[in-house]
């Protein structure tokens, strides 16, 4: 809300895990929220706290599809923001269906695009640390072109965003639409899917379990882990950003750490006698992945606030409540308990 005018705001992918705190965040803020997503990867447990919010609309569509009429003739005002976040973002997920996550990060971005030309609204695309593949230069700054394999088992996702990045820029240079892309890193936090194959869920849902931890590779590749409410507030700081704009804008966690020492962690935090198996490491699997996020300090002041230490707690009970909830009906006993490390 600015100066007492409540903005409506179209979040596609809404329902997904960063899409849904986005949500709250901007209804907390006093929005009026049009959410929509075609359910596959996103959840409607994710949102099933709004259904009664009457700031806030589900449309199930897919954002391949044109946009239904309804979302910019809603008769609730004039669209003010558009955020794209709809696209798959875990391998095992964009890999499932390859043909459909192209399309959704160029015919969606398209879609929405043309709807923030027709409403005036402004747009930010959601792209990735993924357009920088195995990254060559470290840390990934946003003049960096990247090392990207254009025909491997990831480009469907890798290649779409960089398409969605130009395709963005050149609404943008036509004068057609304002615009916005946010390059996002490795983020964690509540409402991720256990089966969505990236680490932090892998390590924390396997912990839980008492199941066996996977280790792709070594384990010295590095991630740097970005909180999710740290990452939605970058994204509302960037949308609301009024200067000029260089370009992207990374976001995301600067401190990096190994796999493994990401499950020393998690595995101290919660306590768990999971042991560690060893899988080849998956083809395209980037080395290194650290963002420098000195554009994101200088023109939004936004950096990240969360040590991995409080994420994680909050992640790992998140979790570990869901573990108990699959596990009541059967009356099996949890194979874990949260450690005093974990509580506090």
């Amino acid at each position: 809300m600015k100066n007492g005018k409540r903005h409506l705001v179209v979040v596609a992918g809404g329902a997904g895990f960063v899409g849904s705190h986005l949500c709250d965040a901007l209804l907390a803020d006093g929005a009026h929220v049009i959410c929509i997503d075609n359910l596959l990867t996103g959840r409607k447990q994710n949102v099933r706290h709004l259904e009664r919010e009457p700031r806030f609309d589900l449309i199930e569509t897919d954002i391949i599809d044109p946009i239904p009429q309804r979302i910019s003739r809603s008769g609730k005002g004039k669209i003010d923001f558009v955020y794209n976040l709809a696209c798959a973002a875990s391998p095992p997920h964009y890999q499932a269906d390859p043909e459909h996550t192209m399309m959704t990060s160029v015919l969606g971005s398209r879609n929405l695009l043309r709807l923030s030309e027709r409403t005036g609204a402004r747009f930010l695309l959601a792209s990735t640390s993924e357009v920088y593949g195995d990254p060559e230069a470290h840390p990934q700054r946003e003049t960096y072109w990247g090392n990207v394999n254009s025909i491997g088992p990831r480009a469907c996702y890798d290649e779409g965003k960089r398409a969605a990045e130009a395709l963005t820029f050149d609404f943008a240079r036509a004068g057609r639409a304002d615009v916005r892309v946010a390059r996002i890193f490795n983020t964690y936090g509540p409402r991720m899917a256990a089966d969505d194959g990236r680490v932090v869920s892998n390590v924390v849902t396997q912990a839980v379990s008492g199941r066996d931890i996977t280790v792709y590779g070594d384990g010295s590749q590095t991630r740097s882990f970005c909180y999710v409410d740290d990452l939605v507030r970058g994204l509302m700081a960037l949308m609301r950003h009024d200067g000029p704009l260089p370009g992207p804008v990374n976001l995301g966690n600067p401190n990096e750490m190994t796999v493994s020492e990401l499950v020393e962690l998690v595995l101290e935090m919660t306590g768990s006698a999971s042991a560690v198996v060893r899988r080849p490491l998956p083809v395209d699997d980037p080395r290194r992945r650290r963002p420098d996020i000195t554009r994101a300090k200088e023109l939004l002041g936004w950096a990240p606030s969360t040590d991995l230490r409080t994420g994680l707690k909050a992640t790992i009970a998140w979790f570990a409540a869901e573990h108990e909830r699959s596990k009541a009906r059967s009356g099996v006993r949890p194979a874990f308990a949260m450690t005093e490390a974990a509580r506090v």
